[in-house]
């Protein structure tokens, strides 16, 4: 990984992982600091501390956006030695508490396309969360407040956002996507646009928004991803009365036909009560 931090906002600091286009945020205040999202693998997260130093020498805090290995295999390199508090929602951290499961369906989403990366990630040890969050917590960053929210489900069960008030700046994670489709795997798009319609609520027409991959965005970007999501839950809605297959769903809906698919399957379970 080559990648260093940018300042997007006062204080607000933003570095972009090349292979996968995480993102991760540094918001620094005085005396202290927060990293939002700690990547991949033990080498990149050491790479991270590395930019992270370059920026603040200040002792950060750590959130985990959701469970998902991009997100937070790092932790154990950023937060275990010496240790550093870590926050996640609940749901995330409980997930985060079974590594091994973790570990297996990382492997098995990259072993056909990133080998190296497969085996790099398979071999990585996972640190749970030490705080958890259920809906709301505030924390005090070296005298900025910053808000952790779970604004509902929509990537996965347990997102959270990151709103750093005096600087504009919302940390989105995979709740908004920039550099390709939104991933349904774990979705629940029946709800997702409930969840992003509350995001919004935080945003201002100058918001900066940090999505989980890609390029910065801003909160006209988030209304039209919500406008799909939108048209996405009524396809759903729309062929699970009918009694279309899936597929059938998906050929019509936003974000390509794959994207889709999964979004469907995972709306028909949401709707038959399995999801």
């Amino acid at each position: 990984m080559t990648a260093r931090f940018v300042q997007v906002a006062d204080g607000v600091h933003v570095l972009r992982e090349p292979s996968l286009h995480v993102n991760v945020t540094l918001v620094v205040g005085d005396g202290a600091a927060l990293l939002v999202d700690t990547l991949s693998t033990a080498g990149q997260a050491a790479e991270l501390a590395a930019a992270a130093r370059a920026v603040t020498p200040h002792p950060w805090t750590v959130v985990n956006t959701h469970h998902h290995f991009d997100h937070c295999f790092g932790n154990a390199t950023l937060a275990a030695e010496p240790p550093r508090p870590i926050y996640a929602h609940e749901i995330a951290a409980e997930a985060m508490r079974d590594p091994d499961r973790l570990r297996r369906e990382a492997y098995a989403e990259l072993r056909d396309t990133q080998p190296a990366l497969a085996e790099e990630v398979a071999g990585t040890v996972l640190l749970a969360p030490t705080h958890t969050v259920h809906g709301e917590a505030v924390l005090d960053v070296g005298g900025r407040r910053v808000v952790l929210r779970h604004p509902g489900r929509g990537h996965t069960a347990g997102d959270l956002v990151v709103h750093v008030p005096d600087a504009d700046v919302l940390v989105a994670g995979d709740l908004v996507e920039q550099s390709g489709p939104p991933a349904f795997e774990e979705s629940y798009p029946l709800q997702w646009p409930d969840t992003v319609a509350e995001l919004l609520r935080t945003t201002t027409p100058a918001t900066l928004v940090v999505p989980g991959h890609g390029e910065l965005v801003d909160a006209g970007f988030v209304r039209a991803q919500h406008a799909q999501l939108v048209e996405l839950a009524w396809l759903i809605r729309a062929g699970h009365t009918g009694g279309a297959p899936p597929e059938r769903v998906a050929a019509e809906a936003p974000f390509g036909a794959r994207a889709a698919l999964h979004a469907a399957r995972r709306g028909y379970a949401e709707l038959d009560g399995t999801a």
